[in-house]
């Protein structure tokens, strides 16, 4: 039985980036297309299997354990992004400056996609969501630098805007102008 549905939403890959340089810094750089292999985003830093666990699982984990890494890519909306735009008065907002690899547009509330979401892309390829990405203080340093007295406003902003994380399922090149389908698993709440 297939626990995975299909939907009509269909979005579109507007930018693909990599980061192969963390020693400078956070932000990523426009590449046009990338090949994903079961690690990650090729030529991007947070390409691996494994990582060393951080911030975002620290309730689970001491930090610096070695873990499974389901926060291979980073993505984020054209939609969201708008919003945090709006949010902290400014007019501009980069995906660059918030160190995302793929910048999507065509899915509604991108932010709140559920974990294990998949978003299959015209080539082939597929990414697993696999949480929301909490935003942080590191893109309000870079967004300092374009709009001073502004960047401290980012991670209040971005709250529930700041877009996915993921992992690669299905390997393939993932290129600007790709359409992406979501499917999505049942939407269940779990009392605890």
């Amino acid at each position: 039985m297939a626990i995975l549905n299909p939907t009509q939403v269909v979005g579109q890959v507007h930018i693909v980036l990599v980061n192969g340089r963390p020693d400078a810094g956070l932000a990523t750089e426009r590449v046009g297309s990338a090949k994903l292999s079961y690690a990650g985003l090729e030529g991007d830093w947070h390409s691996s299997l494994v990582r060393e666990s951080c911030v975002r699982v620290r309730r689970q984990y001491d930090e610096g354990t070695e873990i499974r890494n389901t926060r291979q890519v980073s993505l984020v909306s054209v939609e969201d992004l708008s919003v945090i735009c709006e949010n902290m008065g400014i007019a501009r907002l980069e995906p660059e400056w918030l160190g995302a690899n793929i910048l999507v547009s065509g899915i509604p509330d991108f932010t709140l996609l559920p974990p294990s979401s998949r978003l299959i892309f015209s080539s082939g390829a597929s990414l697993v969501v696999d949480m929301e990405n909490e935003p942080c203080k590191y893109p309000g340093d870079v967004i300092e630098e374009h709009h001073p007295g502004r960047g401290q406003l980012f991670a209040k902003s971005a709250l529930n805007l700041r877009g996915v994380t993921a992992w690669v399922e299905k390997t393939g090149v993932i290129a600007e102008g790709d359409t992406i389908a979501l499917h999505i698993p049942p939407q269940r709440i779990y009392a605890c």
